[in-house]
């Protein structure tokens, strides 16, 4: 934190959370990269509900998100684009029975570097607006360790060598003991901090700060975070207690 800046992503290097009906015209997403998500699979996107709106977060990941209640299922994306009409991405997947699915994706499937899908521990813009986080948030770090992870991640991009470098899936919980009231924090970084010490932290993936996440505001009329974040740096978070995290244990792969 020191180091890197602590950062609340919700304008760019977030994802945008298109949801649609069950009358949503289809459309293959064709898989730029090597062509493989793009075949008929469990997870692979076959024909997607995509509005000819939809469009990817800021920032040169430009990951984007489709969620069909009616069907239950989500897909997720990595370099979104639309190619002359035609959507295109280079990573990603479909969740199938996304209500009731365990919450990681098998290798080499999702658009994270841990297998963790997009919007599993992102602040989506209504639970910020009702005043509770009810669920644990997701992380990134700008050096996760090299070579291992820890349940429920299923894969890293980590690289830092050292011992003390946390892996991907690591699970951090603010100190319960910690009394919220005697730290003067703003409604914002409260709320982090309350959703931090009931369900805790994990890492998500590799970033060039130590970053949270908001759903990316895209589709959503004007600018939702104005009212949610009132005068705090959302850039900030430096009142957030960092020094009362505590690492529960880990199952390493």
């Amino acid at each position: 934190v020191n180091r890197y800046v602590p950062w609340f992503n919700y304008n760019q290097y977030s994802t945008p959370v298109y949801v649609v009906g069950p009358d949503q015209p289809t459309r293959q997403v064709i898989d730029s990269d090597d062509g493989f998500l793009t075949t008929g699979g469990t997870h692979h996107w076959n024909q997607v509900p995509i509005p000819a709106n939809a469009q990817p977060a800021g920032g040169t990941d430009k990951h984007l998100v489709i969620w069909q209640p009616s069907t239950d299922t989500m897909w997720e994306f990595w370099l979104f684009e639309w190619s002359n009409g035609t959507p295109r991405a280079a990573h990603g997947a479909r969740i199938p029975n996304v209500s009731t699915s365990p919450g990681a994706l098998p290798r080499p499937y999702g658009a994270t570097a841990s297998g963790l899908p997009m919007v599993a521990g992102m602040m989506m813009i209504d639970e910020l607006r009702s005043g509770s986080i009810d669920h644990a948030l997701a992380l990134a770090v700008p050096e996760p360790r090299a070579a291992v992870f820890s349940a429920p991640a299923t894969r890293t991009d980590g690289f830092a060598n050292r011992a003390s470098a946390p892996p991907e899936g690591a699970h951090f919980q603010l100190d319960p003991s910690l009394d919220l009231d005697s730290l003067g924090l703003t409604p914002f970084t409260r709320m982090v901090a309350e959703a931090a010490q009931k369900y805790g932290i994990i890492v998500r993936d590799k970033s060039g700060s130590v970053s949270f996440y908001g759903e990316d505001p895209v589709n959503h009329s004007g600018n939702p975070y104005g009212s949610v974040l009132g005068p705090s740096d959302p850039g900030a978070l430096r009142d957030f207690p960092w020094n009362r995290l505590r690492l529960l244990k880990m199952d390493l792969s």
